[in-house]
């Protein structure tokens, strides 16, 4: 089969759902482009741009960014690289409020100026879905007083199309949902909660519905807990977490498979979760993540699928007792 007739046989099978109320139909597997900002080690524009065109003409839609990753770099990059691509097709999210490790400002005149600045460096007159970044670092009532009806302003002039919220603990989704209108929020974007070793997103399932919000799950790998190198040095868990995910992937790898496989197969599957961003930022880490993709959902043959599912029990096994473990984040 010819590689053009392998790519438009990927982009019919990449399942797509909708995203709650916002009428979108994102691709299962979102393309997360905080690694084009070289986060986590050196990006070129060739290889970046070889990355983003490889999961679009393999059916992935959804690209998700900030200006927080990579200080900028991380939109400048992706901007350029859609930049070829038909942006009808495309649906382009990115995030206001945090712009560096410490520094958050979620005031209606950084936010608006920031979805200006993003505007150009994305390369684009709208930005699909606008999100307030990890809003528990900031005043939530000013969130709620003054970012989002900054945000409203921008949707209801068409520089915005949808608006969402993003954090670490359900509270902070909590106490923003429970003090708006519905409709002000149109998504919510939720991360290491749908993961081998945490499955409190799937009980929250129910309360985003009510609130006619769609739901976005980001890192099913845990931060690189559950992957096998392990989590970086900075990782936030606990230590019996760490320990437990390292005894996982240990696990995984006696029977022949990488836990990181099983990780986002097990995620991305979950009813009622629109997308799943994986970061990514190379051709083959495109490649294996959307064929991992169409593997879980049955579309194309997995020769290593029994083995994959007696890793899976094993994993699960080594992670019962650190089920549900989080840390803080936020103020």
């Amino acid at each position: 089969m010819l590689m053009s007739n392998i790519v438009t046989v990927k982009t019919m099978l990449m399942p797509r759902r909708t995203l709650g109320g916002t009428g979108l139909k994102v691709s299962v597997l979102g393309f997360g482009a905080s690694p084009l900002g070289g986060v986590f080690h050196p990006v070129d524009e060739e290889s970046c741009t070889r990355a983003v065109h490889a999961a679009f003409h393999a059916g992935v839609n959804f690209f998700d960014t900030s200006p927080f990753y990579g200080a900028t770099k991380s939109e400048m990059m992706l901007g350029k690289a859609l930049a070829g691509l038909p942006r009808s097709e495309i649906i382009i999210s990115t995030k206001v409020g945090r712009y560096g490790q410490d520094h958050f400002d979620f005031s209606a005149e950084r936010v608006s100026a920031s979805v200006e600045e993003s505007l150009g460096r994305l390369q684009t007159n709208y930005i699909d879905l606008i999100q307030c970044h990890d809003i528990e670092f900031g005043d939530l009532d000013q969130v709620i007083n003054e970012t989002l009806p900054a945000l409203i302003k921008l949707r209801e002039k068409g520089v915005v199309r949808h608006i969402g919220i993003t954090g670490l603990p359900f509270s902070a989704f909590h106490y923003v949902l429970d003090r708006c209108p519905l409709g002000t929020v149109d998504v919510i974007l939720s991360y290491c909660h749908n993961c081998l070793n945490d499955d409190s997103l799937v009980m929250e399932l129910p309360y985003f519905e009510e609130k006619h919000v769609g739901v976005i799950n980001a890192s099913p790998l845990a931060m690189g807990l559950l992957t096998k190198q392990g989590p970086p040095d900075w990782h936030p868990a606990p230590l019996a977490l760490k320990e437990a995910a390292k005894a996982a992937a240990l696990k995984a790898e006696e029977c022949g498979v990488d836990i990181a496989k099983i990780a986002l197969a097990e995620a991305i599957k979950t009813p009622g979760i629109a997308t799943t961003l994986v970061g990514m930022a190379t051709f083959e880490v495109v490649t294996a993540n959307v064929t991992t993709t169409l593997q879980a959902f049955g579309l194309v043959p997995n020769d290593v699928q029994s083995q994959e599912e007696t890793a899976a029990l094993e994993v699960r096994d080594a992670l019962k007792g650190v089920m549900g473990m989080t840390w803080p984040s936020g103020r």
